[in-house]
Parts: C-alpha cells; sequence; structure tokens
C-alpha cells in the first residue's frame, strides 16, 4: 500500500465482476459491500443535488424520473429512495445493470424496503440504458471499473440517457482512502472478495483531476466536481 503506487493508476479486474463467481459468494459480497458503503455514507453524496433536482420538478406537479446505471444490487439508489420518502417528495425510479443477478437482489431488496422501482437489464456499453430519456441519470461507484477509453463512453451514454441531469460519485484514488478500504473492509465484513476488491477498486480509481478530464473528454461541458468525505468525488452535469 505504499504511496508511489498510486501515482499512476492500476487497474485489474475485481473479484465481484466475474460472471462465473458463485451467488452464495457474491449475495455475501453484495451484503458486506453495502455495510461498507452505508459506513461511509456513500449513499447520501448525491442528496443534496437529487433533492433539488426533485423539489423542481415537484413544483411543477410532476414526478422526478431517476434512472441508476450500474445499479448493483441497488443500495445506494433504495437509500435515497427511502429518504426522498420520507421528506415527501416524489421520485420514479428505474434501476439497470447488466447482471441478472444483482437486479434480483435489487429487486428482493426494494421489495423488502417497500420501495417501487422499475429494473432493467441493461449494458451501458451495448446500445442505450433505457428505452427513453430520464429527467436525471444516477451513477455510484462505477467508473472506477471502466478502462480509460471506456470511461468517458460511459459518461457519454450517461449523458446521452438524461434529460437533465447527470449525478454521479466514484472513488479517489489516494493513500488515505487505500488506508480506509483496506481497514474498514476488514472490520466490516469477513467476505475475502470485498475484502479484495476494496483496495483493487481504489487503485483503479481516478483522481478528481483524471475524472474532470474524462468529462471534457465526453463532452460534458459545465461539469460540477467536488471532493467529498471519505475520499471519494462527485460530479453534477447539467444539460443546457
Amino acid at each position: 500500500m505504499a504511496a508511489a503506487s498510486l501515482q499512476h493508476r492500476h487497474r485489474i479486474d475485481e473479484r465481484m465482476d466475474d460472471p462465473s463467481i458463485d451467488p452464495r459468494e457474491h449475495d455475501r459480497a453484495l451484503a458486506g459491500l453495502e455495510r461498507l458503503n452505508r459506513w461511509s455514507r456513500s449513499h447520501w453524496l448525491l442528496w443534496p443535488w437529487l433533492v433539488d433536482e426533485a423539489r423542481t420538478r415537484n413544483a411543477r406537479g410532476e414526478a422526478l424520473r431517476v434512472l441508476d446505471v450500474a445499479t448493483g444490487s441497488g443500495d445506494a439508489p433504495l437509500a435515497l429512495a427511502r429518504r426522498a420518502r420520507a421528506a415527501g417528495l416524489s421520485i420514479e425510479w428505474t434501476l439497470a445493470d447488466r447482471s441478472t443477478h444483482v437486479l434480483e437482489v435489487a429487486a428482493r431488496r426494494a421489495h423488502e424496503a417497500g420501495v417501487a422501482v422499475r429494473l432493467v437489464e441493461a449494458d451501458l456499453f451495448a446500445g442505450s440504458i433505457a428505452a427513453e430519456r430520464h429527467d436525471v441519470v444516477t451513477c455510484s461507484l462505477f467508473l472506477h471499473h471502466c478502462g480509460e477509453l471506456d470511461a468517458p463512453r460511459a459518461l457519454r451514454a450517461m449523458a446521452d440517457a438524461a434529460e437533465h441531469a447527470v449525478l454521479l460519485t466514484d472513488l479517489e484514488r489516494s493513500r488515505p482512502g487505500l488506508l480506509l478500504a483496506w481497514a474498514g473492509s476488514r472490520v466490516l465484513t469477513r467476505s475475502p472478495v470485498v475484502h479484495f476488491d476494496a483496495v483493487a477498486s481504489v487503485r483503479g480509481a481516478f483522481t478528481l483531476d483524471e475524472a474532470r478530464a474524462i468529462a471534457d473528454s465526453a463532452g460534458l461541458a459545465g461539469a460540477r466536481f467536488e471532493r467529498t468525505w471519505p475520499a471519494r468525488w462527485r460530479m453534477c452535469w447539467r444539460r443546457a
């Protein structure tokens, strides 16, 4: 975990992305990852911008239509959905992922939480990710999975699916982030998959300056970036 090793991005395939992973081990890893994200409060990083979008749309008597891409087991959008419901905001949620298994987990979690969602099996890089545009496209902790050429494509696909805004958050490659990922993953879960992936995710993450360059190359002019705790950044792009 030497600082020098973080000067340049080092991306490797994460174990949770392996299509041959045992479903029981996958579920165990998803549960551990959800605890890790809940502890780090990463669910709430997009809330300030999302609530502004929802209030603006609701003031016109319309529900805000949100598409969450690369949703995984849906823990981030489901946490936001519960908070939005408590705040009296009207939001319609669509969760998209290429994995049938994680969408099944997301469906179960949504049912348990009493949150109505629409599930879509779609690959971000295989054509349109939605049959129609949504008001807002959100994405949490996915960009670090992408290669340097795929990352701008991912942002462009999100922008193409967004009628108004793209809200995104991800890890920032840094020594504090690496230490937090290593320690937090071991304290909060016994899953060896999460132990491996948490560290690999930070090593493969983009710095804030790199993320800005990716947004520029994707044509997302005027995208706003902010650093957030713990060792993360968030982006808001609004269509002109």
